[in-house]
């Protein structure tokens, strides 16, 4: 008999973070999530638009596993509201078995309001009730056929104010870390984002 065909994982980076952002991550999964694909989406200090960045995921996407293959998607921060965006908006709904965020603005962040909107258009796109938020959660039908999970802290000072930083849809978890980045690099964030993704 033979086994099931293993469904790819997809780790999306956020914003001024490189693939290198999930090598505790990788480590942790240590192969049982093969194959993995680690995208590099280089946006410069912010200037391109999420839905550019999300047509680039997934011609990334479709160059590694082919256009109609299944796949699971982490998104960490920014690179949540990218892969969102991918699956709702540039090619991946009906693709994406199960999607999880982590520290990912998915209402906006109140820091993205900063950013002056005409240089920095990805950070535009995360301000609370930009267009592309918007647009994503205006509809949320093409989330329905995924399985999403949200991870979170309450002390994260990038997604203002914190618990806005969770998928409309889905289980939602807590962590206990004190911080944006340790959602991905602490023992306490790892061990359920890892139970997560390796849920049969």
């Amino acid at each position: 008999m033979a086994l099931p065909t293993p469904v790819p994982l997809v780790l999306v980076h956020g914003l001024w973070d490189t693939p290198n952002l999930f090598r505790r991550l990788e480590q942790r999964l240590a192969g049982r999530r093969d194959p993995l694909l680690v995208p590099h989406l280089p946006h410069g200090l912010g200037e391109k638009p999420l839905l550019d960045l999300a047509h680039q995921l997934g011609r990334m996407v479709d160059q590694r596993f082919g256009a109609g293959r299944a796949v699971d998607v982490l998104g960490f921060s920014m690179g949540g509201l990218v892969a969102r965006t991918w699956l709702q908006l540039a090619g991946g709904e009906g693709r994406v078995r199960r999607f999880t965020a982590v520290g990912s603005p998915q209402r906006g962040s109140l820091l993205a309001l900063l950013g002056p909107r005409r240089w920095l258009a990805s950070i535009a796109d995360m301000r609370p009730g930009s267009p592309l938020l918007r647009q994503l959660n205006g509809d949320l039908s093409t989330l329905e056929g995924t399985e999403c999970c949200s991870f979170w802290c309450l002390a994260d000072t990038m997604v203002v104010p914190s618990w806005t930083g969770v998928l409309p849809l889905g289980r939602r978890q807590q962590l206990p870390v004190w911080h944006h980045k340790q959602l991905i690099s602490h023992p306490a964030a790892l061990e359920p984002i890892v139970a997560e993704l390796l849920r049969p």
